[in-house]
């Protein structure tokens, strides 16, 4: 029920949240136990990277928001060398608080504006 509620909200704000190649989406996906994060341009429908806490070998003691965080850095500094600096932000249906927040506040320091 809470899924599907959160799918409808997802598809609600994707009508209005569209990457473009200066300014791409960054879209969030969080399961019960990984968090992924990419850059996608919706104009030609690519997902130029991504990456997830199971990608990342420097989080193995750490849990959580701290790991959300991580995701987000390592992003932001995976964009900022692809020339990306400027994104859409994406929460997916998710309410922007815990990891969700924490993930956005990591690309935010890592140099990312959205």
């Amino acid at each position: 029920m809470q899924n599907t509620k959160r799918k409808i909200i997802h598809k609600r704000v994707r009508a209005r949240v569209i990457g473009k190649p200066k300014q791409p989406r960054l879209f969030v996906f969080k399961s019960n136990n990984h968090i992924y994060a990419g850059i996608a341009d919706d104009t030609v429908g690519k997902i130029i990277f991504s990456v997830s806490d199971k990608s990342l070998n420097k989080i193995k003691d750490k849990k959580g928001m701290e790991v959300a965080k991580i995701v987000g850095e390592e992003l932001a500094k995976k964009a900022i060398e692809a020339g990306y600096k400027n994104v859409i932000f994406d929460r997916g249906g998710y309410k922007y608080h815990g990891k969700i927040k924490a993930l956005a506040d990591g690309a935010r320091a890592a140099g990312l504006n959205f």
